[in-house]
């Protein structure tokens, strides 16, 4: 695993999380746009736009997580926990559907727990929604 599969779930899962606020996008259109530009990016730069794509994909599975129960630091905790769990679960599962929805599951259930448990939360901060 390189560096470049953490940056790319953190960019997904913020991308989404933030552009899910807007006031025309939920978190499936904010998931949905931004994947398939990513994909034409990755397609663009000649770079493994298949493997990256869907690592960003699964960034955004995490940004469309609940944004009263995730703050800035959950969020980018989660997204790392996805990179990790995706690069170690490809080789062990049958494809990567699989891989990312139980790494991208598992990540966000990991965080929510120690939540629940006491762990410290992000601060909310208002952010404008633009009409």
């Amino acid at each position: 695993m390189t560096l470049i599969y953490p940056l790319l779930a953190l960019l997904g899962a913020f991308l989404t999380f933030y552009l899910a606020k807007h006031n025309r996008f939920d978190g499936i259109r904010a998931s949905a746009a931004l994947s398939i530009i990513a994909y034409l990016i990755f397609a663009q730069l000649s770079l493994n736009a298949e493997l990256y794509s869907i690592v960003f994909f699964g960034g955004t599975f995490i940004g469309m997580s609940a944004p009263h129960r995730f703050g800035v630091y959950t969020l980018a905790s989660s997204a790392i926990i996805f990179s990790l769990f995706f690069a170690y679960l490809v080789p062990i599962l049958d494809g990567f559907g699989g891989a990312l929805g139980i790494s991208a599951f598992l990540s966000v259930c990991i965080c929510h727990v120690f939540i629940l448990l006491g762990a410290p939360r992000s601060k909310k901060t208002k952010i404008q929604t633009f009409s």
